[in-house]
């Protein structure tokens, strides 16, 4: 393959990067937020896709987020690549805003509450659906009984009120940073505009330069 690595990355390695990318969060922003600004779209396509894919990290559809953000931007007429970049608005630093954002809200709408010690349990509760789901995967081409316990506690427990919550603060955020991406885009794409005529201009006008000195050059001669 043309873009293989020479060196495949080892696991290990590819997960730890994933948690912590190589020259930290602060630099990986910084080039997610540089490579949105170049994109060749409207300001106004750009922000939809940054706003779908904000919202979506929002969202308990974890392993998803891509795939739901394309789809939102999609319906949105957004930038589907804006929105791709603007989900690592969801990282291992955010999580626990996000989660108990979204979870917090989720048991206010349907008027419960958030047990004391559930997003410390999260990582458990996931663990025990994702088992349930491996189990019954098995137990369908087995002997062994099927177990839906751990899903049934993690849909009540926490999917359920989590995508309930997602929905406010997903909203919130994600029309903030398509507000603040507007303009920010628009200054941008005209400043990049007027350097790329300002470039321009200036090779014309040395092309010029050197036309009309050799045509002075072939006077005198």
């Amino acid at each position: 393959m043309i873009f293989k690595r020479r060196d495949p990355k080892p696991t290990l390695r590819a997960m730890a990067e994933f948690l912590w990318p190589r020259g930290g969060w602060s630099r990986a922003f910084t080039y997610v937020k540089h490579r949105m600004r170049r994109l060749p779209d409207s300001p106004e396509r750009i922000a939809r896709g940054i706003w779908a894919g904000v919202f979506i990290t929002f969202t308990p559809l974890f392993g998803m987020h891509f795939v739901a953000a394309v789809l939102l931007a999609r319906l949105m007429k957004g930038n589907i690549i804006a929105a791709l970049m603007a989900t690592f608005v969801g990282n291992p630093l955010t999580f626990v805003f996000i989660a108990l954002s979204s979870l917090k809200t989720g048991h206010w709408i349907l008027g419960t509450d958030l047990e004391e010690g559930e997003l410390r349990a999260l990582s458990r509760k996931f663990g025990d659906a994702g088992s349930d789901l491996w189990h019954n995967f098995v137990a369908a081409f087995t002997d062994a009984t099927m177990d839906w316990s751990g899903l049934a506690i993690f849909s009540r427990d926490v999917f359920y009120p989590y995508l309930i919550g997602s929905i406010v603060p997903g909203v919130i955020c994600g029309t903030i940073a398509y507000y603040l991406a507007v303009p920010i885009l628009h200054a941008y794409q005209k400043r990049r505009r007027g350097l790329i005529k300002a470039k321009f201009e200036a090779i014309k006008a040395k092309s010029a330069a050197k036309a009309d000195a050799k045509r002075k050059v072939n006077e005198v001669k």
